[in-house]
């Protein structure tokens, strides 16, 4: 499955995609990575994050249409990315942020090629792309804030509402809502394992008949490896 995230800061993007990543591991599946679309880029190092958050921005905002346009090829030419906010975040914050001197975020000067990047993954005719909107309650997203506050937080408490809407607005225009490959996850007083699982179930009409077959086959406990045995493939745990 090709997964695109997105959703207001705290909503539980980040914790879902390394439960799919785990889950495509035990199947022995490749995954593609790429949760680095807030500002500043979370793969950088501490030094570059920090240098990143005052860059100019024109900078700013050119280095994110490239990667934003490069992860068209991400998605298009890889089995299972997984994407987190992409263009997607970068309209929301921007419009909502661009203005604020305190903000990281760049006024929205290439809004109009939102529509461009999507129309470009469905010109290759995908079919397993789906776009997981993750939400959650305006209470939920305050307590994650408290809690578990992120070291470079770009949306603010005042805010909630006002950004949610805007996520919503801009998730009702995308081509992958019109074509039917949006699946919604809220993750208000749920586990992450409970709205990882809401996750697969929702998602299963969307995937091809190859994934839904290997969802269903039984994973040994622990580690194991692949074998052929009579042109029959077994998954054999391993000693010990």
């Amino acid at each position: 499955m090709r997964s695109i995230f997105v959703g207001i800061e705290y909503a539980g993007k980040s914790t879902l995609i390394k439960l799919l990543q785990a889950y495509y591991s035990r199947l022995k599946l490749r995954t593609h990575l790429d949760d680095h679309f807030t500002i500043p880029d979370a793969s950088l190092s501490p030094e570059s994050r920090a240098l990143m958050v005052n860059f100019p921005a024109d900078v700013k905002e050119r280095m994110q249409r490239m990667q934003i346009q490069y992860h068209v090829e991400i998605i298009k030419n890889y089995a299972n990315p997984l994407i987190a906010g992409w263009h997607i975040e970068e309209a929301v914050y921007s419009a909502m942020y661009g203005d604020n001197p305190e903000s990281p975020y760049y006024k929205n000067y290439m809004y109009r090629a939102q529509r461009h990047y999507e129309a470009q993954v469905f010109e290759a005719h995908l079919p397993d792309v789906v776009m997981i909107h993750v939400t959650a309650s305006d209470e939920a997203i305050r307590e994650r804030m408290k809690t578990h506050p992120h070291e470079y937080q770009v949306i603010k408490a005042d805010d909630i509402l006002e950004i949610k809407k805007r996520f919503d607005e801009e998730i009702e225009k995308s081509l992958f809502t019109q074509k039917g490959r949006l699946i919604v996850v809220d993750t208000t007083d749920k586990t992450p394992e409970e709205s990882f699982d809401e996750l697969l179930l929702l998602s299963e009409p969307l995937i091809t008949f190859g994934e839904l077959a290997l969802r269903a086959m039984p994973i040994p406990d622990g580690d194991y490896e692949v074998r052929y045995e009579n042109g029959i493939r077994k998954m054999i745990p391993n000693a010990g």
